[in-house]
Order: C-alpha cells, then sequence, then structure tokens
C-alpha cells in the first residue's frame, strides 16, 4: 500500500475529503453569517438553530407529509427563511439604530428558545434522515471510494456558494444590497425599498443555513445540538476570511475544512482547536481577517 508521509494514501485520501464536506457546512453557514452581518450589521447568533431547524423541516415534511429530499432541499429553506422574515420584521428591524450587542443578545436568546422547544419535543438524541437511493453506494475513483452523497454534498454547496456570491457582487439586486448598507437614506430616495431589502438579506441567510441543515441531515442525523455544535467554529470561519466578506467566507470554509481533516491525519490531538489557533494568529498579523477591509 502507498504511504505519503508515512499516511497511508487511502486514509490521507479520505479525511481530505471529510476536510471538503465539513467545509462545504463551514462555507454555506459563513456564507450566511457574512450576508447578514455584512448587510445588515446584525451578528445572527441564531444561524446555528436556522440550521438545526432546516434539517427537522425536512424531516418533519417527511415523516408526516411524505415529502421526499428532494423537494425538502426546497420547500424546508422557504420555510425557514419565511420564518427569519418574521424575525426580522417583527423584531430585529427594532434593533438596527442601537449598538450591534443587543441584535446578537436577541439572536442568542431565540437560538436557546428553539433549541430548548426541539429538546422537549424530541429530546437529545439524533433522528435518522435516509439519503434518497438516487445518491446511496460509492464511486471507484481509483485511488479511493467515494460515496456518491458525500460528493453531491460538495457540489451542491460549490454551487450555492458560487450563486450566492454572483448575486451579491454581480447583480442590480446585489448593488441595491451593498449601497443600502452604505447610505440607506440615500438608496431609499431613489425609490428603492430598503426596508423589505433588509428583511429579504435576513430570509436569505436563515435560507442558506436551511438548506445546509437538509444536507447535512443523511449525514449527521437530525438533532436538536447539530447548529450550537457547529455554530462556534462557523463564526471562527467567519472572523478569519473577514467578517461580512462573501469571498472569505466561501474560500476560508473550504480551505478551513480541509486543513482540520489533514490534522486529524497528522496531529490527532490538535484537530478540534486548529482552526482557532488559525483564527488567533490571522487576527494577530490582520484584524479585519484575510479577505476584510480595515474600516
Amino acid at each position: 500500500m502507498s504511504t505519503i508521509f508515512g499516511i497511508p494514501t487511502p486514509a490521507l485520501y479520505g479525511q481530505i475529503l471529510i476536510g471538503l464536506i465539513n467545509g462545504s457546512f463551514y462555507a454555506m453557514l459563513s456564507l450566511g453569517l457574512a450576508v447578514i452581518f455584512g448587510l445588515l450589521r446584525v451578528i445572527n447568533f441564531a444561524h446555528g438553530a436556522q440550521y438545526m431547524l432546516g434539517a427537522f423541516a425536512a424531516y418533519l415534511l417527511l415523516n408526516y407529509l411524505g415529502v421526499n429530499y428532494w423537494l425538502a432541499l426546497v420547500l424546508a429553506p422557504l420555510i425557514v427563511g419565511v420564518i427569519a422574515v418574521i424575525i426580522e420584521r417583527t423584531m430585529l428591524s427594532r434593533l438596527y439604530s442601537v449598538d450591534h450587542l443587543y441584535g446578537l443578545l436577541l439572536t442568542f436568546g431565540l437560538a436557546l428558545i428553539m433549541e430548548g422547544a426541539f429538546r422537549h419535543w424530541f429530546g437529545a438524541a439524533g433522528q435518522p434522515y435516509a439519503a434518497p437511493s438516487q445518491l446511496t453506494g460509492a464511486v471507484n475513483l481509483g485511488f479511493m471510494f467515494m460515496p456518491i452523497y458525500r460528493g453531491w454534498v460538495v457540489v451542491a454547496s460549490l454551487v450555492v456558494c458560487i450563486g450566492t456570491w454572483l448575486l451579491i457582487e454581480k447583480t442590480r439586486l446585489g448593488a441595491y444590497l451593498r449601497a443600502a448598507t452604505e447610505n440607506a437614506t440615500l438608496v431609499q430616495a431613489f425609490g428603492v425599498n430598503v426596508p423589505l431589502l433588509l428583511t429579504l438579506t435576513y430570509g436569505l441567510g436563515a435560507a442558506l443555513a436551511a438548506f445546509a441543515g437538509v444536507l447535512a441531515a443523511p449525514i449527521y442525523q437530525v438533532s436538536p445540538l447539530m447548529g450550537s455544535n457547529l455554530i462556534i467554529i462557523v463564526f471562527a470561519v467567519v472572523v478569519v476570511g473577514g467578517m461580512g466578506s462573501i469571498l472569505g467566507a466561501i474560500v476560508t470554509g473550504y480551505v478551513l475544512g480541509v486543513l482540520e481533516g489533514l490534522t486529524k491525519v497528522f496531529y490527532p490531538e490538535a484537530s478540534s482547536i486548529v482552526i482557532f489557533v488559525i483564527m488567533a494568529i490571522v487576527l494577530l498579523v490582520r484584524p479585519a481577517g484575510l479577505f476584510g477591509r480595515e474600516e
């Protein structure tokens, strides 16, 4: 069996694949956080709970309405997006004129309420959610066997991340959104409904988290704790990429996911802290993050 630095190549490639899968979720979740913070200036601590809601929406749609995985990929983000729109209109919109800390505290409280409610109804144990039959099995790549569903997760997350970046950076709607964060009064003077734009932005960020939750359900199971276990790492990814940087969130999510996977091969003891070590180093060298702009 061939080795690289004394590590069997199947084990090395397997950890790289796991790193890519984790990086896919880091990228999608940090992308949603970056969109919300970059355009609304809200530190959305409820993002992990919205990720969990997406997984539970798919689980409940399947078990109570018979909705399959493919339709759940569309319906679950829409459901969570609508819930997020209601939250933004009734609560968050009242906090834009005050310190960012109030938005963080509100969303943190909402996350605790949502997690506590689902723990009460479903318990802390994970609920199984099967992958669709079209994506079961594995493909022989020559150097490793790759589970088809894992490959689908990486491809789907890449498409969603790139599509969101193009929407924000290359379209007229994205230009309006970016302009509204710089001077909302001036943009509104041109006839643009800025409050509606902000509401839709928060809904989009939550929908991205829910989409990631549906993708994660067959891999990690559906659990009320799945969001809280991931959100701290995602915040670290956002800080490394640069708060509010769309491109930074995507690139950093995938890179840190792969580095975490490689660390599990070469130095397993450090795999749980490597992302936070990198965050500390980046903040010392470049406080705005790798892709962030200095204020």
